[in-house]
């Protein structure tokens, strides 16, 4: 048995060893010849162009109303009536809700009846005046007494006036926030009201850019989400600057007809700077984005090791700007009319052999519309 075991331990030593010395002869042979040669990577390319973009500036804005308030109860009461409906377009003055007045028109006729009985005191004694029965001094004090009646009068009627809630302007109101019946206490709140034509937007640009927006400069808002676009005009500069952001806030009015955009919506502000500076621009999927540097790959003729000349790739680091769409701006270490590599980017090193196939290339449209709008 031991016997059988060693026979067997040789026999696998042998065996290792001769696979081992025909490795190493293959391994021989292909250094003799040359190093492995990867075959070529498939790869689109696009032309660089050089393009004289429009300075922008985009900045996150929000809607804000013209006038907007929460329509409140000036005094407390029982509502009486109820005008309006949720969402309702509204004349400036137009009756939202009544509340109940029963208790300060019987104070109204209490005090009608008391202002009249003091404007005939006073018309009986001007007569007795004159004959000399009573004093001036009696008139005066019923002359009193009827402006005061007067005021009551008017004090009530002011009171029965404030229990009408109106619209103060003209607008677009909310949700409705009270019932028939319900009490309400001293400004509660009924109702939102916004005016939503015209509509103001504000956003911020830092302070460097100001002196290119002025009063009439024009500015377009995007709503994502709402696929809506509208063109207003720059109405009002801040007068001072943010500190803590170093940004002036900017406000633009939008005529807003068709009432899409919203008090609080937010909306994504575009607005033109003058002319820009001349950039070269690529596809953004041209760039290779690394911690040490962004980079794009050049198409060239590549002299081999062994003096012969193939179709490869030359790593050029740049300085990447603004992007438009699909495509960025390269600011620095890219020449007009270069050929770089579009897509696959990601497979190639330095000196890699390409092989270019244009076939289908990924998108290159500064203003790109999602297939679905």
């Amino acid at each position: 048995m031991k016997k059988r075991m060693i026979l067997m331990l040789v026999a696998m030593g042998i065996f290792i060893a001769t696979i081992a010395a025909v490795k190493t002869r293959q391994i021989q042979a292909a250094i003799k010849k040359g190093a492995y040669t990867p075959p070529p990577e498939a790869v689109t390319t696009v032309t660089a162009k050089k393009e004289q973009w429009s300075a922008t500036w985009s900045s996150v804005g929000t809607v804000a109303a013209v006038h907007g308030v929460t329509v409140s109860a000036d005094l407390p009461g029982l509502v009486d009536k109820i005008s309006f409906e949720s969402g309702q377009s509204v004349e400036a003055g137009a009756e939202l809700v009544r509340l109940d007045t029963r208790q300060e028109r019987a104070q109204l006729e209490a005090a009608e009846a008391a202002r009249v009985l003091a404007e005939l005191n006073v018309n009986r004694t001007r007569g007795l005046v004159d004959k000399g029965v009573i004093s001036q001094a009696d008139l005066d004090r019923l002359v009193a007494e009827q402006k005061q009646a007067e005021a009551r009068v008017g004090e009530i009627q002011a009171t029965i006036a404030r229990k009408t809630i109106r619209a103060p302007f003209a607008g677009v109101l909310g949700i409705r926030q009270v019932n028939l019946g319900q009490y309400l206490q001293g400004g509660a709140a009924i109702v939102s009201l916004q005016s939503i034509r015209p509509v103001y937007v504000n956003f911020a640009i830092p302070q460097q850019e100001t002196g290119a927006i002025r009063v009439g400069s024009p500015i377009q808002v995007h709503a994502e989400g709402a696929a809506l676009k509208a063109e207003g005009r720059v109405t009002a500069l801040d007068s001072v600057v943010n500190e803590a952001t170093r940004n002036v806030q900017i406000q633009a009015t939008f005529d807003n007809a068709d009432g899409k955009l919203r008090p609080g919506m937010f909306v994504k502000a575009e607005t033109g700077l003058g002319v820009g500076p001349t950039v070269i621009t690529v596809p953004t999927s041209a760039i290779l984005y690394a911690p040490y540097g962004d980079s794009v790959f050049v198409v060239e003729n590549v002299k081999g090791p062994k003096g012969d000349t193939y179709l490869g790739v030359r790593q050029q680091f740049v300085k990447v700007g603004a992007s438009r769409g699909d495509q960025i701006a390269v600011l620095t270490g890219l020449k007009d009319g270069e050929q770089v590599v579009s897509s696959g980017v990601f497979k190639l090193r330095n000196g890699a052999a390409v092989k270019v196939n244009n076939t289908v290339q990924p998108g290159n449209n500064p203003a790109p519309r999602p297939e679905d709008s």
